[in-house]
């Protein structure tokens, strides 16, 4: 798709690019079109072969009304003062929890600058940027943090230009993932995880005040790869952690940090005799970093989620297993096997009761908290599932909080290039009942524990399920929204972001919300995290079907 000069699709010539290219620029659900609003996208200078390197994350950030001290304002700024959305599921690719506000401590956020000797790199600026701010930097806004190749790049949310407004480039290692803290009031709120293992964490804010394309201010954690060198998978902030974080590796190994103590020190953990098996070891010393490393699986941990509440982690990985534990207590609760392949995705409704995941097999599963077991099957990739999120901003079009039963509304992408749109009424799920001794499974409708004679046993991993004894679901959209395979998604108050692996983003604004726009978008755009609402909506009609 060709790109006009300000990233909107809605001209003439635009539109017949997209059709000529055989993607729609809306897609039709029971509450009426999403509309592709603008893109955003990399600078055209990035050389095409560094983006093979990396897959393209997204995170949605939003930096509250403070303006920062001794930072002029700038009248005509490119960086629209405006306010804007926390997508429920932005960590979340990331992506970011909704965490407890994190005070300043220790040198975080500080003006310590990155040496010669670091392994980030300029890459073009000069030696004195640090030094220079950026005057039209207001102190507020909605970002999206994205990396593609070898840099990352953030751009305003509510500008409609296609490019960047900052990038950031790093010499001798990829930036591989990245997690905003929503709620950080001071410090660091932004973290990097790398393919080399490297960890930095830094000032969304400070980096948007300096001129230069290299990190200001950044602490480095696991520098050139100390403690673990293989490549960070997913990072995210713990919520309500008091600025600790978690960085899962391709080594199955995932080590908790404290962003208040030493970026580095004599973290050493016992060996782990036992590959197979899930265990913890904490440091041995109380100011070191990191403070302790989960030893989950064998191969890769491709993802990690907290519930919205910080009481309990998913995390899934190359060999198909979901395992969820209660993080305070350190124990396994859960978990079970996929169909086929790996895991690659997760994420947590907002009420805890349900996680989705996608993977290798092509399929969504969706797995209950209060069964511990897989209750239904979405069935509508073509390819493998990149993507899953529960969109906490939806409600049915017919509700009116007189109903009894709970319908959910979730999103998946795949490299099938599409996104699926689905509606999850659990009153109409079909839940086999556990097999009796040399007989059928029986079901019944609904899917609480007390359908099942016996709840899996707490700690228990379950085998992959057959095809007969899950229920199966359709999607209700099913929408070719890239040319390129996709890696992610967010949904916000009044759009849906999709972004594929080449590091192009899409908004698709929901129905009524174009039509309504005025010139004051960050009325338009703004939420916060106390006014989102229960992902579970209460309905008195059906479930709408395709």
């Amino acid at each position: 798709m060709i790109h006009t000069a300000n990233g909107m699709i809605s001209t003439p010539s635009s539109s017949a690019n997209a059709q000529s290219s055989g993607l729609k620029t809306y897609f039709k659900t029971p509450e009426g079109r999403y509309k592709l609003h603008y893109e955003k996208t990399h600078p055209s200078s990035l050389l095409h072969y560094t983006h093979g390197k990396t897959v393209t994350q997204v995170t949605l950030a939003h930096l509250k009304d403070k303006p920062a001290p001794s930072t002029p304002t700038g009248s005509s700024s490119s960086f629209s003062a405006s306010t804007g959305v926390k997508s429920a599921a932005a960590r979340w690719l990331g992506s970011g929890n909704g965490n407890r506000a994190l005070s300043f401590v220790g040198g975080n956020g500080g003006s310590k600058s990155i040496s010669s000797t670091s392994r980030i790199g300029s890459l073009g600026a000069s030696s004195s940027s640090n030094s220079l701010t950026n005057t039209n930097f207001d102190g507020k806004g909605t970002y999206l943090i994205s990396n593609v190749g070898d840099a990352i790049f953030i751009s305003d949310l509510n500008s409609q230009d296609k490019d960047p407004i900052k990038s950031i480039h790093f010499s001798n290692s990829n930036p591989v993932c990245h997690a905003f803290d929503q709620d950080a009031k001071e410090g660091h709120d932004l973290l990097i995880g790398m393919n080399s293992g490297d960890v930095y964490s830094v000032s969304l804010r400070q980096q948007l005040q300096d001129v230069g394309k290299k990190l200001v201010g950044a602490q480095h954690y696991n520098k050139d790869g100390s403690v673990n060198n293989s490549r960070c998978t997913s990072i995210t902030w713990v919520p309500g952690g008091d600025g600790a974080f978690v960085v899962a590796h391709a080594d199955g190994n995932m080590y908790v940090y404290e962003k208040n103590k030493d970026a580095a020190g004599d973290s050493s953990f016992s060996v782990i005799k036992d590959q197979t098996q899930f265990s913890v070891s904490h440091a041995r010393y109380s100011k070191t970093n990191p403070i302790a490393r989960w030893h989950i699986c064998q191969g890769s941990i491709n993802s990690i989620a907290f519930s919205f509440d910080g009481a309990y982690l998913a995390t899934v990985g190359r060999y198909g297993y979901l395992r969820v534990f209660d993080y305070s207590k350190e124990q396994l609760v859960c978990g079970g096997k996929s169909y086929y392949g790996a895991v690659l995705c997760c994420a947590w409704s907002m009420d805890g009761k349900y996680i989705l995941t996608g993977g290798e097999d092509d399929l969504v599963q969706v797995w209950s908290m209060e069964d511990r077991k897989v209750v239904a099957w979405g069935e509508g990739h073509n390819s493998w599932v990149s993507g899953v999120v529960f969109d906490s901003y939806w409600s049915s079009p017919n509700a009116d909080g007189t109903g009894e039963t709970v319908m959910y509304r979730f999103g998946s992408v795949g490299q099938d290039t599409q996104l699926l749109l689905w509606d999850l009424e659990m009153d109409e799920i079909v839940v086999p009942l556990r097999r009796c001794t040399g007989g059928s499974p029986t079901y019944s409708t609904g899917s609480q524990s007390s359908h099942w004679d016996n709840v899996s046993p707490l700690g228990t991993l379950q085998p992959a399920s057959s095809i007969r004894d899950v229920p199966k679901i359709s999607p209700l959209v099913a929408h070719r929204v890239h040319n390129e395979p996709l890696s992610g998604l967010i949904f916000t108050q009044d759009s849906v972001l999709t972004v594929c692996q080449e590091g192009h983003i899409k908004i698709w604004m929901r129905p009524g919300v174009a039509e309504n726009q005025s010139s004051n978008t960050e009325t338009l755009l703004s939420t916060s995290s106390k006014d989102k609402p229960s992902l579970s909506s209460k309905i008195g009609g059906p479930i709408y079907k395709q």
